[in-house]
C-alpha cells in the first residue's frame, strides 16, 4: 500500500507526470501544460518485492510500469488547457490493487489573443476577450511612481474584459505584460505597448508682431512631441528649437490683417485638442500719406483698427472707418497718433506715429532803422506752438528761435530801396501752410535829393543814347508793349482773351520781345548767398560750378551722421501753384551723390520723381543711373531699391520703385516719370507730347503726393527742369484764373534757383505751349478732370499708372 505524503504542481513543461518511489514512503504530485499532464508519486515497500510491483493509473484507467527501482513516471496528453483534472493512483501486485491515492492537477491556460486599446491624455482603456471563460488576469506596467501589478477579475456574465489604467501622464508611451491565471497557473505572457494622447498647449504668446510677420511662442514639455500650426491657410509641422520654449515665425503676411491660428501637439500618431486663438499684424503708419494743415490731420489707412486717437495735451478721437481724421488741433503741436484694434478678447496696438501740425501763420510789418541802412521786422504772436521764426529778406536767411521775441533788426541795406520780406514760422522741420510776404521800404531821408536827381538824369541820358544808337526800332515801334511792363514780374496775368495778341507782339521782329523779356531775367536772384555750395567739402557734389543752390531755400539732409557728413545736396525747394515748396529742383545725381539723392527722397517723403533727361546724350553722361538695372534689388546707403514695374512708351517711360529702409524695414512706393524725347538745352519737337506727359505727372501729384514735394531733375536741374515746372504751374493758372503770368513765374523761380528756364528757346516754348492749349480743338485742363481718359493720348500709360497707383 502507498501512503500519500505530498503533492507538488509546476507548469514549466507540457507534461503531467507521476513519480512513484516504492522504497521509502509515498508522495504524489502533478505537473501541467495546456494540453498534457505528468504525474509523479513516491512510496515505500519491501525491497525484496519491489521489482515485481506494478502501478495502475486510472482516469481513464491506465497501466504504468516503474522505470526505476523507486520511481514511476507517466505522461497524460490530449488534455484541455485551463482545465482541472482529478487522478487516482493505485499499486498493483500479483493482480491485487491497493487502495487509491487521489490527485488534482490543472493545465496552464491559453494567453490573451489580442488587446484593443483606446486612450485619452490621462488614461488607457484595455479590452480583450475572455480566455475559455477564465476571469482572472494579471497586468504588469511601469506606472508614474514605479512598477505596478494589477490583479484583474472579470465579471462572470461578460464575455470580454474591460480595464482602465489611470492616472497616467499625457503624451507618454507605456509597456504592458498581460497573463491569464487559472488555478494559480499562469499562461505565457502577452506583451504590448500603448500611448496616452498628448496634452493641449496651455497658451500661445505672440511675442513679436510686425507689418509682415508674427512670432508665436509656447511651452514645450517633451522632446518627442511635434506640433501642427495652422495659419494663413496652410499647415506647418515642426519640433521645438529651444528648450523649454517652442518658437515659430510666420511670414510673409499682409499688414493690418487678422489671422486665426491653431496649435496641435502630436505624439506617436495622436493629436491633442487644438489650441485656437487669433492675432493681427501691425500697420505701418509712417507710410500713410498724412495730409496735415494748421488745425487737422487726415489720412487713409489700409489695415484693421478699431479706434484712432491723437494725443498732445488732450486726446482727439477719429470717427470709425479707414479715413482717419482729427480736427480742432493746436497749430504747431506734435501729436502722438495711436491706432488700436480689438479682437479675440484682446486689444492690439497697431501703430504709434507722430505728426506735427503745421505751425500758425504769421503777419508782420517793418520799421525804419539806421537812416535806411537797417530795418526792424516785427511779427504778431498767434495761438499755437512754434520753435522758430524764419525771416528772409531778398534771399538772406535770418532764423529767430522762439524765446518770446517778436522782432529782429537786420542791417546791410540801402536807403530809399524796397525789399521783399518773407516771414514764416516753423515747428521743428515743419513750416506753416504759407509764409507771410510783404514789401519793406527803407528810410529815404538819408539820401540827398540832388545827388539822386543827378544820378537818375545821367542814367536817363545814357539810356536815351543807347536806344538811339543801338535800338532805334524800339522808338519807332510805339505800339510795342513797353519794356518796363515786360520786365515787371508783378504785372497782372495775361488773360486768355489777350494772350494770342500778347504772343504775337513778343514774336514780332524775330522774337525781339521774347529776347528783351528773357534778358531782363538774367540778373534775377543772383545777389543771394550760396555759402554752403562753395564749401570745400561740398564742391565735388556739384555737377556744374555755376549752378549752385541759394542758402535760404536749399534742401537740407536731415538725418544726423556721427561722422559729421555735410547736410548738403545740390537741390532747391521750388514754388508751385499751391505752395512755396511744391517741387524740389535738383541736378542729375553724380556717382558720388546717388546715395544722397535717395536719402533726400526718403526724408522728404517724396512720392514722385520727374526725370527730363537721358543718362547719356551726345556721348556724354548727363545723369548717373540711380536705379537698379533689372528686377534685382540694389542698396543705396540705408535704402534698398527695387523696380516693381516698368513701361516704355514712345516719348517716356513709367516706372514704380519700392523703397525699403534697412534699419526700420519701412517700405514706400515712388513713381518715376522719365521723359526721353527732350534734347539738352533745346525743346521737344512739339508741344502736345510734353503737355500730355505733364498731365500724367499732375494726375499723380493730386492723388498721391499728399503734400510732399515732387522731385524734378534734368542734368543741371535748371533748364528742362524749370520748363516742366513752369508748364505745370502755368496750365493750372490758365484753368483756375483764366490767365497766365509766364514772366512773373519764371522770375519767381529764379529767386529760388539760378538759371531756371535756362535758354530763350525754352522760354519761347513755354509761351507756345500756352498758345497751343488755347486752340479750339484742344481740351482745357478743367475738362481733364471730368473725363481723364479723353485727354490722355496714351491710354495704355494712363491705365498702367492707375493700376499701380
Amino acid at each position: 500500500m502507498i501512503k500519500p505524503l505530498s503533492i507538488k504542481i509546476t507548469s514549466d513543461h507540457l507534461l503531467l507526470c507521476v513519480f512513484l518511489c516504492l522504497l521509502w514512503g509515498t508522495a504524489g504530485s502533478s505537473t501541467a501544460s495546456s494540453t498534457s499532464a505528468m504525474l509523479t508519486a513516491t512510496g515505500t515497500a519491501d525491497s525484496s518485492t519491489a521489482s515485481s510491483t506494478s502501478v495502475m493509473l486510472t482516469a481513464p484507467e491506465k497501466n504504468v510500469t516503474a522505470i526505476a527501482e523507486d520511481i514511476v513516471i507517466d505522461v497524460v496528453s490530449g488534455l484541455i488547457s485551463g482545465t482541472k483534472y482529478n487522478f487516482t493512483l493505485y499499486t498493483v501486485f500479483g493482480g491485487v490493487r491497493s487502495s487509491g491515492v487521489k490527485l488534482t492537477a490543472v493545465t496552464a491556460p491559453e494567453r490573451v489573443n489580442m488587446v484593443r486599446v483606446t486612450q485619452n491624455d490621462s488614461s488607457i482603456t484595455l479590452r480583450w476577450d475572455k480566455v475559455n471563460s477564465i476571469s482572472t488576469y494579471v497586468l504588469l506596467y511601469d506606472g508614474n511612481d514605479g512598477p505596478v501589478r494589477e490583479n484583474i477579475s472579470a465579471l462572470p456574465d461578460n464575455t470580454s474584459v474591460t480595464h482602465v489604467v489611470s492616472p497616467l501622464t499625457a503624451g507618454k508611451k507605456y509597456f504592458f505584460i498581460l497573463t491569464t491565471v487559472f488555478g494559480e497557473v499562469n499562461s505565457t505572457k502577452y506583451t504590448f505597448e500603448a500611448v496616452t494622447v498628448p496634452p493641449k498647449v496651455s497658451s500661445v504668446d505672440v511675442t513679436e508682431r510686425s507689418v509682415t510677420s508674427l512670432t508665436l511662442n509656447w511651452e514645450n514639455a517633451d522632446i518627442n512631441w511635434t506640433y501642427l500650426l495652422q495659419i494663413n491657410g496652410s499647415t506647418v509641422t515642426f519640433t521645438r528649437d529651444i528648450y523649454p520654449k517652442v518658437s515659430y515665425s510666420v511670414s510673409p503676411l499682409k499688414p493690418g490683417t487678422q489671422y486665426n491660428f491653431s496649435v496641435i501637439t502630436v505624439f506617436s500618431g495622436f493629436n491633442s485638442t487644438a489650441y485656437e486663438a487669433c492675432t493681427v499684424t501691425t500697420i505701418d503708419c509712417t507710410s500713410v500719406p498724412w495730409h496735415v494743415t494748421n488745425s487737422s490731420i487726415h489720412g487713409m489707412v489700409e489695415g484693421l483698427f478699431s479706434n484712432a486717437t491723437a494725443t498732445y495735451k488732450q486726446t482727439h478721437i477719429s470717427p470709425q472707418g479707414s479715413n482717419v481724421s482729427f480736427t480742432g488741433l493746436i497749430p504747431g503741436a506734435t501729436y502722438g497718433l495711436f491706432l488700436e484694434y480689438e479682437a479675440c478678447s484682446q486689444r492690439f496696438q497697431q501703430c504709434h506715429h507722430t505728426e506735427t501740425v503745421r505751425p500758425p501763420s504769421l503777419s508782420a510789418h517793418c520799421d525804419y532803422l539806421g537812416a535806411g541802412y537797417s530795418i526792424s521786422v516785427v511779427w504778431n504772436k498767434p495761438e499755437g506752438v512754434w520753435t522758430q521764426v524764419e525771416v528772409n529778406v531778398s534771399g538772406q536767411y535770418h532764423p529767430v528761435p522762439e524765446n518770446g521775441e517778436q522782432s529782429i533788426q537786420i542791417s546791410g541795406f540801402q536807403p530809399a530801396r524796397t525789399y521783399e520780406v518773407t516771414v514764416d514760422s516753423l515747428s521743428g522741420h515743419v513750416r506753416s501752410s504759407a509764409p507771410y510776404v510783404f514789401l519793406c521800404d527803407t528810410d529815404p531821408r538819408g539820401v540827398i535829393a540832388g545827388s539822386v536827381f543827378a544820378v537818375l538824369l545821367f542814367a536817363l541820358v545814357c539810356l536815351a543814347v543807347f536806344l538811339v544808337l543801338k535800338r532805334p526800332d524800339l522808338i519807332r515801334k510805339k505800339s510795342f508793349i513797353g519794356g518796363a511792363k515786360l520786365s515787371n514780374p508783378k504785372s497782372k496775368a495775361i488773360s486768355v482773351a489777350e494772350f494770342p495778341n500778347h504772343f504775337n507782339q513778343l514774336s514780332a521782329d524775330d522774337n525781339r520781345g521774347f529776347s528783351q523779356e528773357y534778358e531782363n531775367l538774367v540778373p534775377v536772384g543772383t545777389e543771394q548767398t550760396r555759402k554752403a555750395a562753395v564749401l570745400p567739402e561740398n564742391k565735388a557734389k556739384n555737377r556744374f560750378n555755376n549752378v549752385l543752390p541759394y542758402d535760404w531755400c536749399r534742401v537740407r539732409l536731415n538725418t544726423s551722421n556721427p561722422n559729421g557728413t555735410s547736410d548738403y545736396i545740390n537741390a532747391s525747394y521750388m514754388p508751385g501753384y499751391n505752395s512755396n515748396r511744391e517741387y524740389i529742383a535738383t541736378q542729375g545725381p553724380l556717382p558720388s551723390t546717388v546715395n544722397d539723392f535717395w536719402r533726400m527722397i526718403w526724408e522728404q517723403r517724396v512720392k514722385g520723381i520727374v526725370m527730363v533727361t537721358n543718362c547719356i546724350e551726345g556721348g556724354r553722361t548727363k545723369c548717373e543711373r540711380y536705379w537698379p538695372g533689372d528686377s534685382k534689388p540694389c542698396h543705396y546707403g540705408e535704402l534698398l531699391i527695387t523696380i516693381r514695374s516698368e513701361q516704355q512708351e514712345t516719348n517716356w517711360t513709367l516706372r514704380e520703385f519700392s523703397l525699403k529702409h534697412t534699419e526700420t524695414s519701412e517700405e514706400r512706393k515712388v513713381k518715376h516719370f522719365h521723359f526721353t524725347a527732350w534734347p539738352d538745352h533745346g525743346v521737344p519737337q512739339g508741344t502736345k507730347v510734353l503737355i500730355h506727359f505733364r498731365e500724367l505727372v499732375r494726375w499723380h501729384i493730386e492723388r498721391e503726393a499728399g503734400g510732399a514735394p515732387t522731385v524734378v531733375h534734368c542734368s543741371a536741374g535748371v533748364g528742362r527742369t524749370g520748363t516742366i515746372i513752369a508748364l505745370d504751374v502755368l496750365l493750372q493758372q490758365l484753368v483756375k484764373k483764366r490767365g497766365v503770368g509766364i514772366n512773373a513765374f519764371v522770375h519767381k523761380m529764379r529767386l529760388s534757383r539760378p538759371y531756371m528756364v535756362q535758354t530763350e528757346s525754352q522760354y519761347v516754348f513755354l509761351h507756345q505751349c500756352i498758345m497751343d492749349s488755347l486752340q479750339p480743338d484742344e481740351k482745357m485742363e478743367e475738362n481733364i478732370y471730368e473725363n481723364a481718359d479723353m485727354i490722355y493720348v496714351n491710354a495704355t500709360a494712363l491705365q498702367e499708372l492707375r493700376t499701380n497707383a
